[in-house]
Order: structure tokens, then C-alpha cells, then sequence
């Protein structure tokens, strides 16, 4: 009777492979779950910066509509107007869309 409890209680040995199965499924998982559609989202950003231009109309991330009227290349800013009267100064990573032209007249 002793002995059948003794052997009942030990410990298994042997589960270093199983592990690493389950690690590298978990990384398998991060890589296509987080990191793929961010770097993909990342790089569509940054060739929607790339391709704006003087004329376009632009939506920031602040919700500001306007029109592109000037951009500077070598700090990464941008002047947009607002209307006849406002015009703004933004950083060009806070451009998050670039819209159709006539946008702003129907609004």
C-alpha cells in the first residue's frame, strides 16, 4: 500500500519538448495576431505621408479638415488651411487620411 502512494506521487518527468511546442505556437500567434497588421498599418501611413502633396485635402488626427497650402521638407510640417481665414501649422504624422478632392466644399 506505501509503495503504490510512493509511485503515485512522482512527478512526471520530460515535459522541456512539449514546452517549447506551446512557446513557439504562442510566438506563432503573436507574430500574426499584433505584429503583422501593425507593420503593415505603419507602412501604409508612411507612404500616405510620402504621397501628399501641395492642393491635397487632409482629415488630422484632431479632426481638423483643410487644405494643404505648404509643405516643409526638411522639419516635417505641414500648413493647412482651414477656410479663407484660418490657416494651421501641424506635424505631418498627424495627417490620417487624405481625402477626395470637393470634400471640403461638402461640408
Amino acid at each position: 500500500m506505501i509503495s503504490l502512494a510512493h509511485a503515485a506521487g512522482t512527478p512526471q518527468q520530460g515535459g522541456g519538448f512539449e514546452m517549447l511546442i506551446m512557446l513557439a505556437m504562442f510566438a506563432v500567434i503573436f507574430y500574426f495576431m499584433i505584429y503583422r497588421p501593425q507593420a503593415k498599418r505603419a507602412k501604409e501611413h508612411k507612404s500616405l505621408m510620402a504621397s501628399m502633396s501641395k492642393g491635397d485635402e487632409v482629415l488630422t488626427s484632431g479632426g481638423l479638415v483643410g487644405k494643404i497650402t505648404k509643405i516643409s521638407e526638411e522639419n516635417d510640417y505641414i500648413s493647412i488651411e482651414l477656410n479663407a481665414n484660418n490657416e494651421v501649422v501641424i506635424k505631418r504624422d498627424f495627417v490620417t487620411a487624405v481625402l477626395p478632392k470637393g470634400t471640403i466644399k461638402s461640408l
